[in-house]
């Protein structure tokens, strides 16, 4: 059984589109319903409670924890140490495999590429907050016992999720012939994985036992600059590659009545310096290679964003 811990986000949803075009059994974990078709079957539980996690985890030979919670650092450092407490204590009375996915925070701000190596260095609350949780699972791994993996990757896109900024403020806006909005310097580099591999990358580890223990950066295609990324969307969308960027203290006032978006002021170091991520690992390991960035925005120009 394929269990998916936070289904109903971006990740998980590309996940459980790859598991059910393999025709495997799903559990899909979340407080929300979500309908479901075949063999795949709905769990209500809340991650914060043990109870009813073991509840919708019996019987899981994998379990993938896709979890997103609310972009605000203090509710991180509040339920994210109890979330992987629990989920690391369901996998091991299941003996089930656990496969986190995560993101970069715990790297920090890096010169160069970031790759499974990068020594952890978080620069933000988020991060320290994600080193703990990726430390947990390590921990665990280290002492025999816990099988499990970390599947990283940078910023998503090919959603239609507005934790993708690339999605909302790029794509959505030229889809409307509108100008464009990038956070931070857009001469500097930037790397987005595009979710549908995201999704496929996933599985491949779910499918491959050997794969376990260790950290994994999924396939995403080489860095960009922020420049070259709308001047590709907007000869792909035929429009003008207008733009505006959006610096740090707009994002700060921004933030004074959204909080979410107050969430990415501490994270601004990605946007005003380069981003690179490197899945050469992944991709030598498994002889696949990360959707390019042109096929992905014309997919996404004939699909969720299609003009207007």
């Amino acid at each position: 059984m394929h269990t998916i811990l936070g289904a109903g986000g971006p990740v998980a949803n590309a996940l459980t589109r790859e598991l059910e075009s393999h025709n495997e059994n799903i559990r899909l974990v979340s407080r929300r319903e979500i309908k479901t078709m075949g063999n795949t079957t709905w769990q209500k539980a809340d991650l914060l409670e043990l109870d009813e996690l073991r509840r919708a985890t019996k019987g899981s030979g994998i379990i993938y924890l896709c979890a997103g919670l609310v972009y605000d650092a203090d509710i991180w450092k509040a339920q994210w140490p109890i979330i992987i407490k629990n989920v690391i204590a369901v996998a091991k009375e299941n003996n089930a495999r656990l496969i986190f996915f995560d993101n970069v925070y715990m790297y920090g701000l890096v010169n160069g590429a970031m790759t499974e190596e990068t020594p952890y260095n978080p620069t933000s609350e988020k991060g320290k907050v994600r080193v703990g949780v990726a430390n947990a699972i390590m921990d665990e791994v280290k002492a025999g016992t816990l099988k499990a993996s970390i599947a990283r990757a940078p910023d998503f896109y090919g959603t239609d999720s507005t934790n993708s900024f690339f999605d909302m403020m790029v794509l959505a806006k030229y889809a409307k012939k509108q100008s464009a909005q990038w956070i931070g310097d857009a001469n500097t580099k930037h790397c987005f994985i595009f979710i549908e591999d995201a999704g496929k990358a996933m599985y491949l580890l779910g499918q491959n036992p050997d794969t376990d223990n260790q950290v994994w950066h999924l396939p995403t295609a080489p860095a960009l600059t922020g420049k070259q990324f709308i001047d590709m969307a907007a000869a792909i969308y035929d429009i003008k590659p207008n733009f505006f960027s959006l610096k740090k203290w707009m994002l700060w006032l921004i933030g004074k009545f959204m909080k979410v978006v107050a969430g990415t002021v501490e994270m601004y170091y990605q946007y005003d310096h380069d981003y690179v991520f490197d899945s050469t690992k992944f991709e030598k390991r498994f002889n696949v290679k990360p959707t390019p960035y042109q096929e992905g925005i014309k997919k996404m120009s004939e699909t969720l964003y299609k003009a207007e």
